[in-house]
């Protein structure tokens, strides 16, 4: 598939998710970028909106629409929706019942259960029926499934922060799933581009804060993937914060050794070491930290790479995982892209940048 271009669309491309979509999607060999909606630019150039895609071949002849499921299904064979919850439903359902390729950066079907979705979301599924067909879009975890998707759901950006450095470890029974404590250090893009005075300039700067506590909305899905992975129900600690940077997110996992592998700590670190290594060996977009550096996010800033490292600790027998990732790439535009390359045959890193 080398020559052949995928027509594309992006719904709710003027938000920070929907942006960073265009400029992947701007750069990549086999996208021809179709259609771009957004209401608040509707009828206006993509150009005017975002003078900084104005160097790049085609987009001088976008314009924003506003959206329509006719428009979308007529144009695209494949649409990314990068929309609130909720909203992305009333897209998702009719344009894969059309046979369109759905790439959901929502929330709207990560989740396998309605009453889940209830619990965290603090409404009802508005289309319950298709959560078993809707796929968790985890390049890394489900190649596979992705292959074959018309509907995608690409993870949050937390729960891709601690889903790759975990999932290998429970799947290996190194670690014990009654101890995982996740702590998650996020920037102010994580927020979205809105109009919110708790996200202003003044509120943000020089301030650190949790949030989301004790139950935020992406811990059902965090918990939901570490459960199928470890073959039964796992509850974590975990606690967001914002902090003052525009993107990337920082992620410590505190983890103990699962029953049997503690009386030999070296030796269990040793395999946690070569645990990982041998599942992400042939990943392009895991990078595990050498020793003596630790993941951090000036390094993964603008791209689509996650770094992963650790450190164990022999005195108080715990390991703590950190992992380094761009939230609006590789935890969210760049990972659905990731998906879209996986879905129509393209070499995974296709448009991507590493």
């Amino acid at each position: 598939m080398s020559g052949e271009k995928i027509n594309v669309a992006i719904v709710g491309a003027s938000g920070y998710s929907g942006e960073e979509l265009v400029h992947l999607l701007l750069g990549h060999p086999h996208v021809n970028l179709s259609v771009l909606t957004s209401r608040q630019y509707a009828g206006q150039a993509v150009t005017s909106v975002f003078p900084r895609f104005s160097g790049h071949a085609g987009a001088s002849d976008l314009t924003f629409s506003e959206p329509s499921i006719d428009l979308l299904a007529d144009k695209a064979q494949a649409v990314f929706l990068a929309l609130p919850h909720g909203v992305a439903a009333e897209f998702a359902v009719p344009l894969a019942q059309r046979g369109v390729t759905v790439i959901d950066l929502s929330a709207d079907f990560r989740l396998n259960d309605a009453n889940t979705y209830n619990e965290f979301y603090g409404t009802e599924h508005p289309a319950p029926e298709w959560l078993p067909k809707a796929v968790y879009g985890l390049p890394e975890i489900r190649p596979d499934a992705i292959a074959n998707a018309t509907l995608i759901a690409s993870p949050g950006c937390y729960p891709t922060s601690i889903l790759l450095p975990t999932i290998p470890l429970l799947e290996a029974g190194l670690i014990d799933p009654e101890q995982i404590i996740a702590d998650s250090l996020s920037g102010v893009s994580g927020a979205g581009r809105k109009a919110d005075v708790a996200f202003l300039y003044v509120e943000c700067n020089e301030s650190l804060r949790p949030y989301g506590v004790p139950k935020h909305r992406h811990l059902s899905e965090i918990e939901q993937e570490l459960s199928l992975a470890n073959g039964s129900p796992v509850t974590i600690q975990f606690t967001p914060h914002l902090v003052p940077v525009n993107r990337g997110i920082l992620t410590t996992l505190y983890l103990a050794p699962a029953s049997g592998q503690a009386d030999d700590f070296a030796q269990w670190t040793e395999a946690i070491a070569d645990c990982l290594a041998k599942r992400y060996a042939d990943e392009p977009f895991v990078r595990l930290t050498s020793s003596g550096r630790l993941p951090d996010t000036k390094n993964v800033t603008g791209t689509n790479t996650i770094e992963i490292g650790w450190a164990a600790d022999p005195r108080t027998r715990r390991l703590r995982v950190f992992s380094a990732e761009d939230n609006l790439v590789k935890g969210a535009s760049g990972q659905a892209v990731q998906s879209f390359n996986i879905r129509f045959g393209f070499d995974e890193t296709a448009g991507l940048p590493i």
